[in-house]
């Protein structure tokens, strides 16, 4: 029997983002029949931007040898004691935008951004500019990353909430959706 239900998990965290604010839209899973490797994703966004601009995906990446080396430390210690914090999977949130005819400066938006997100969200920005033609002005995309570790040990006790998270990402998404007109020129 597994220690972790990772699908749990997941479901478990769905409703945790809807009770700090987000709608979730879609939910994914992945098994690379190979190695065995899981993925599980979840499109979200905030309540009030059902509409769009903003697009968020969350994924969770389960590599099946942290999960089977986590399981073998659970049965090796008694039932009274707590399993060591030493295996972790990733969750990744990846916020984009659509193609935004008068792009922000990146270091700014970095810089902004920086102070939401703080040293427990680091957020990664970039951009990628494109031409639909020669002669036409590039449109900038945006994407912000950020990724945190999952805790095994915190999921096996039950203590793994990522609430600070989860409003860090809020504070990240409502910031992205009140500068998207500027940038998407709709102003």
């Amino acid at each position: 029997m597994a220690s972790i239900d990772v699908a749990g998990f997941v479901a478990d965290l769905k409703d945790h983002a809807v009770d700090h604010g987000f709608h979730v839209h879609d939910e994914r899973h992945f098994v690379e029949t190979y190695s065995l490797r899981q993925a599980w994703e979840v499109d979200l966004h905030p309540e009030e931007a059902c509409g769009g601009p903003l697009d968020l995906h969350l994924a969770l990446d389960v590599d099946p040898r942290s999960l089977l080396a986590f399981e073998d430390v659970v049965l090796a210690i008694g039932e009274d004691d707590d399993p060591p914090d030493e295996f972790h999977f990733p969750l990744i949130f990846t916020w984009s935008l659509p193609p935004l005819p008068k792009g922000p400066d990146l270091l700014v938006l970095a810089t902004d951004l920086a102070g939401l997100g703080g040293p427990d969200l680091p957020l990664e920005v970039s951009a990628i500019d494109s031409f639909g033609a020669v002669t036409d002005a590039p449109e900038r995309s945006l994407t912000i990353v950020a990724k945190v570790d999952v805790s095994l040990a915190r999921v096996f006790l039950g203590q793994e909430q990522l609430c600070d998270t989860l409003d860090r990402c809020l504070a990240v998404s409502h910031f992205l959706l009140e500068h998207a007109p500027v940038w998407l020129d709709e102003v």
